[in-house]
C-alpha cells in the first residue's frame, strides 16, 4: 500500500498507483502542488545528470517527497491530457536511480519508479521518499544550489532555509544514532560475553512509518519469509540464528514481538539465538557467534568465530530488515553491527583454506570490535540489495583480517549502457 500525493489530491485512501488513478487525476484536472509535478516528457537516459531531473528530484526530497509524473501535459499547472511518453525500459529506470544517486548531494535514494498504461498513453511515475538528508544540492560546474519546491514552483532556497535544513538534519542524525544505541544496549544485554563472544545486531528506520500495531500472524509471518529469505542469501550450509528461534509462536513484547530462542540443553547452547521484530519497523537479532562446534565432541574457544557464522547472522539481519520494511511500509534503515566479547583473549574471526579445514593465518587478533554501521534501502531492486548483504558481511569479516566472504555470493550486477 501507499498514499501518494495523487491519492491526497482525488481524496482516496492508501492504495496501489494505478493507471486508473492517473486517469481519474487527468480528468479532473488535478493542479501541480508541493509534492506533484506534471512532465509531458521523460529526459533521454543518455545525459540524464546534465537535464533537469536531478534538480526536480532534489527539490522534491527538500520538500518532504512526492511525485513527478511523466506522461500528462498541463495547462496553468492543472492536468489536461495523458501523452505517451515511448518505450521504457530497465535501463533507462537505472539511469533515473543512478541520475538521482550521482547528480545529487548527499544522494536521493530510494526512488519507486512506476510504469502506468498502455502503447498510446503510456505514463513514468517517479516516487521520491521523503528525506532526513537535506538540503540535497545540485551542482553546475563551480557552483551550486538547494532547490526546493514551492507549490507548483521550483524555487532555490536562501541561505537561511539552507541553515535550517542543516540544523534539523544533524538533529535527527543525533536522534538516529540515540535510537540504534538504545536497541544495542537491549538486543546486547544478559548475554554470557565472557564464556563467548555474541553478534549483535539491530536496524531501525530512518522515518519510521508509525501505524497499527503487528499482530502476531504478522509477525509470525515476516519471521518465517526471513528465514527463507536468509536461506537464499548465504544458503543453508552454516548456522544460521533464525534456525534458532521460535518464528512460529512469536511472544510480546515492549512494543515489539520477540523471537525466543529454542537452542537449549547442554549440547545446543551453543548456537543461541534471539530476534525481535518493532511495531515501528526496528530489529534486532543475537546470536552467539563465539565457541561454535568444531566436530562431534569438540568446540572452538569462545572468542575463536568462524567467519560463515558472522555471514550467516549478517544474512539473517538483512532478511529481517528487508521483510520486515515491506510489512511496516519503511524504506531507508540504519543497521549497526556489532560483536561483544568481555574474556581475557583477543578474538579472532577464522576462516577456512582451499581445502575447507580452518584457519587463522590471516586472522588480526580484535581486543575490540568496532561496530559496522550502514544505512540501506530495503525496498530496493531485489539484486542491488542483495550486494548491500554481501558488502556489510564483507566490512565485518574484513576487521578480522579476512578477506572475503565465502557464503554470500550475489550474481554480477550489469549496469547499463
Amino acid at each position: 500500500m501507499t498514499f501518494t500525493a495523487l491519492h491526497r489530491a482525488l481524496g482516496v485512501a492508501p492504495g496501489p498507483l494505478t493507471d486508473e488513478l492517473l486517469d481519474a487525476a487527468v480528468n479532473g484536472g488535478v493542479t501541480e502542488a508541493n509534492d506533484l509535478d506534471w512532465k509531458s516528457e521523460l529526459p533521454p537516459a543518455k545525459g540524464l545528470p546534465q537535464t533537469d531531473f536531478p534538480k526536480d528530484v532534489a527539490a522534491m526530497a527538500n520538500s518532504g517527497g512526492g511525485v513527478i509524473v511523466f506522461g500528462v501535459r498541463e495547462s496553468q499547472k492543472a492536468a489536461t491530457e495523458r501523452v505517451d511518453v515511448g518505450e521504457f525500459d530497465e535501463a533507462h529506470e537505472r539511469s533515473l536511480r543512478s541520475a538521482a544517486i550521482t547528480a545529487i548531494s548527499p544522494p536521493v535514494f530510494g526512488l519507486n519508479v512506476h510504469r502506468l498504461g498502455d502503447e498510446g498513453k503510456r505514463a513514468v511515475v517517479v516516487e521520491i521518499p521523503s528525506s532526513i538528508d537535506g538540503p540535497h544540492l545540485i551542482y553546475r560546474n563551480d557552483y551550486f544550489g538547494a532547490p526546493v519546491r514551492n507549490d507548483s514552483d521550483t524555487v532555490w532556497m536562501k541561505e537561511r532555509q539552507i541553515e535550517a535544513m542543516y540544523r534539523a538534519r544533524f538533529d535527527e542524525r543525533r536522534h538516529a544514532t540515540e535510537a540504534l544505541d538504545t536497541l544495542f544496549a537491549e538486543a546486547a544485554g544478559g548475554r554470557s560475553t565472557r564464556e563467548r563472544a555474541w553478534l549483535i545486531a539491530v536496524a531501525h528506520p530512518r522515518i519510521p512509518r508509525f501505524r497499527e500495531r503487528l499482530t502476531r500472524d504478522q509477525a509470525r509471518d515476516t519471521l518465517t519469509k526471513a528465514k527463507s529469505l536468509g536461506d537464499f542469501y548465504a544458503g543453508k550450509g552454516g548456522i544460521h540464528p533464525l534456525d534458532n528461534v521460535d518464528q512460529h509462536n512469536p511472544r510480546p513484547g515492549l512494543r515489539r514481538w520477540v523471537a525466543v530462542n529454542t537452542a537449549t540443553g547442554d549440547r545446543s547452547t551453543w548456537k543461541e539465538a534471539w530476534a525481535s521484530i518493532h511495531h515501528d519497523g526496528s530489529v534486532t537479532l543475537a546470536a552467539a557467534v563465539g565457541g561454535h562446534r568444531m566436530s562431534s565432541d569438540a568446540y572452538f574457544e569462545g572468542w575463536q568465530i568462524e567467519s560463515a557464522a558472522i555471514e550467516c547472522s549478517i544474512a539473517d539481519l538483512m532478511a529481517l530488515v528487508r521483510v520486515s520494511a515491506e510489512a511496516t511500509d519503511n524504506d531507508e534503515y540504519d543497521i549497526r553491527v556489532g560483536i561483544e566479547w568481555t574474556g581475557e583473549q583477543p578474538l579472532t574471526i577464522l576462516t577456512t583454506d582451499n581445502q575447507g579445514f580452518t584457519y587463522d593465518g590471516v586472522s588480526t587478533p580484535l581486543h575490540r570490535y568496532t561496530p559496522v554501521e550502514t544505512t540501506v534501502n530495503a525496498v530496493e531492486p531485489a539484486l542491488d540489495y542483495y550486494w548491500h548483504v554481501h558488502d556489510l558481511a564483507q566490512d565485518c569479516v574484513n576487521q578480522g583480517g579476512v578477506s572475503n566472504v565465502r557464503m554470500i555470493q550475489p550474481p554480477e550486477r550489469t549496469d547499463p549502457q
